[in-house]
């Protein structure tokens, strides 16, 4: 049995650290999956148990599918281009404004459609504005990355592993805001200050709108956008209504989808095409993962030190789970730790104050490294698709400096607002 176990823990660390460091260029889903399949080949998890563990990720596949589906349109449809002008023109060639309205977009896409939705629809979005306004892309798309993870507790729906965390023990939405929306203020204000102070070096140009005329927005794209805002609308009531997200997600891109393609008369393949399906493997291997974790007792034993801990000191437990939690999503990626971290403290039954610790942990720790969170790994895949490369050491550099100070600064911010 404990060869077992360590045989376990050691596929799982060499899987996510293929996924990590990606060796020979190979995509991410390959060592997520190739990690899954050797923990079945080796007996250390049962088949059938391994695709009941690809299958609890079914909600998060439509989520993503819908959102894969929003994004491919509005980028054929141009809705990023006219979006990129309007940003531009907006900018009055101050590459520093550029910047705080590519945040303040960031932070509402993630607020109302997830920080999934900021690395898949918006990534492009900002790429298409760089390129109108002739700057360095880089500290814009850096933007998109970090205010996906920064913001992604506001409300429920910001980040899928909220409501996984939660589960069942989900506050109601004024109770909610009660507990996160001081920490989402600090965090959200902390990692623009930080970013923007950073990156300050190559915000000192202008911004280039010599070629940026006014353009009326078609048809098609406001359809789009129309779509984006009644997907919003959705997920909001779908939330408020305790409902899963995936299907209204799926449900709203196929349903935009099919609308722009019968009005235009075009085919469904070059949109099916150009999604980027890899990233379904990729988390249904890190499911599987976890679930093999899962199997070696290790989870359990936390569950009872966690509550231990708990009972003793509430106040010390909340900072030590936020900040273990946060490191920890950037070992194993914050998809499968948010999988753990529920297992964990349901079984333990902490407080609602220990719970959000743990989420802050999950959500904005993953801002250290490119691999922290599923949505800064979506944010790679559409960086690779404009011929953007963000190395993992690049990214370290920045996230080293903006991750530390916005996460003890939405904990204190939590500790004040819970008795």
């Amino acid at each position: 049995m404990l060869a077992d176990n360590a045989a376990t823990w050691g596929i799982a660390g060499l899987a996510t650290l293929g996924v990590i460091a990606r060796p020979w260029n190979l995509p991410e889903y390959i060592w997520a999956v190739t990690g899954a399949g050797l923990l079945i080949a080796f007996g250390l998890l049962p088949w059938r148990d391994a695709v009941a563990a690809a299958g609890k990720g079914t909600d998060v596949y439509f989520f993503l599918i819908g959102m894969m589906l929003l994004s491919e349109v509005a980028r054929k449809e141009g809705l990023f281009d006219w979006l990129a002008g309007q940003a531009v023109r907006h900018s009055r060639k101050s590459a520093s404004r550029l910047f705080a309205i590519v945040y303040a977009v960031g932070t509402l896409v993630t607020i109302f459609l997830s920080n999934d939705a900021t690395a898949v629809v918006l990534t492009p979005a900002v790429y298409a504005a760089t390129r109108a306004a002739k700057v360095e892309p880089l500290p814009y798309l850096f933007v998109c990355a970090f205010i996906a993870n920064a913001a992604s507790f506001v409300l429920p729906i910001s980040n899928p592993a909220n409501l996984v965390l939660f589960g069942a023990r989900m506050p109601t939405l004024l109770e909610w805001l009660r507990y996160f929306l001081l920490p989402s203020i600090v965090a959200i204000a902390a990692t623009f200050i930080v970013l923007r102070f950073s990156l300050r070096n190559s915000l000192r140009g202008g911004v280039d709108d010599r070629d940026n005329e006014p353009t009326v927005i078609t048809r098609s794209a406001a359809i789009v956008a129309a779509g984006i805002g009644a997907t919003a609308a959705v997920l909001l009531a779908a939330s408020a209504l305790g409902l899963d997200l995936g299907i209204p997600t799926f449900a709203c891109g196929a349903v935009v989808t099919a609308i722009v393609l019968l009005l235009g008369r075009k085919s469904p393949l070059a949109i099916a095409g150009d999604i980027s399906w890899s990233v379904l493997p990729l988390v249904a291997g890190l499911f599987i993962l976890v679930e093999g974790l899962n199997r070696t007792g290790v989870l359990p034993a936390l569950a009872e030190e966690l509550k231990r801990t708990a009972a003793l000191s509430p106040h010390a437990t909340s900072w030590g789970a936020g900040i273990i939690t946060a490191i920890a999503s950037n070992l194993i990626n914050n998809l499968p730790m948010g999988l753990i971290a529920a297992t964990t403290t349901h079984a333990a039954q902490v407080s609602h104050h220990i719970t959000g610790a743990v989420l802050i942990g999950v959500d904005l720790g993953p801002n250290l490294s490119v691999t922290g969170s599923l949505a800064t790994i979506l944010w790679l895949i559409a960086l690779r698709r404009e011929g953007e490369h963000v190395g993992a050491l690049r990214f370290l550099q920045l996230g080293i400096l903006v991750m530390p100070p916005a996460l003890v600064l939405s904990l204190l911010a939590l500790s004040l607002t819970t008795p």
